[in-house]
């Protein structure tokens, strides 16, 4: 969400404080960093008070915790793709490796990731919640793959989960969303070899 979008969120009625903090939260994690945004930051641009801000979020963590959360239930991440009913379940994973452009700023890649990596204490709230999600991710592919008749559905989905990482880390770091292509295709190898 660009920041001049969030303008349009906090202007709709009837918002109350802790969705106005999400929506500034998420502008300005996807624009400027998890760690590079401070508290006051996101009370501003809400714009709450810091005692609202507080109420709502009493930790930095809590309220990452609760915009990634945010990303997942919305379908706001490449793992929304695996729940798209209008799509066959190998379309479904397959569309893992298309890596969302908006053309108006840097490619992000994965928030879970990108949060992972500012919240690098594996016993940290944070990085806890974003191995949750991973662990997640996987399961789901497994049970995916496994409709589709792979015989060790739990290893190609660790395969396929690794190559959707992969390649929305390097679009990031590249800066560019083709990347997913050569992901895709290693990724249709490894179902046509499981499933064929």
């Amino acid at each position: 969400m660009a920041e001049q979008d969030v303008d349009v969120v906090l202007r709709r009625r009837g918002r109350g404080g802790r969705e106005r903090i999400l929506a500034a939260a998420t502008a300005l994690f996807e624009t400027r960093g998890i760690n590079a945004t401070g508290m006051e930051q996101v009370a501003a641009s809400a714009p709450v008070s810091k005692r609202t801000l507080y109420a709502h979020f009493p930790a930095k963590d809590q309220l990452v915790v609760a915009y990634l959360s945010h990303l997942a239930e919305a379908g706001h991440t490449i793992e929304g793709a695996l729940d798209r009913e209008d799509l066959p379940v190998r379309e479904r994973i397959l569309a893992l490796f298309t890596v969302p452009d908006n053309g108006t700023g840097p490619i992000r890649g994965c928030p879970f990731v990108d949060a992972a990596a500012e919240f690098p204490d594996p016993d940290s709230p944070v990085h806890a919640y974003t191995r949750e999600q991973k662990q997640r991710f996987a399961r789901r592919v497994a049970e995916l793959v496994g409709t589709l008749g792979a015989p060790h559905p739990g290893v190609l989905a660790e395969q396929l989960v690794m190559l959707a990482d992969g390649a929305a880390t390097r679009a990031m770091v590249l800066n560019d969303a083709a990347c997913g292509r050569h992901a895709r295709a290693a990724a249709e190898a490894l179902l046509d070899a499981a499933t064929g």
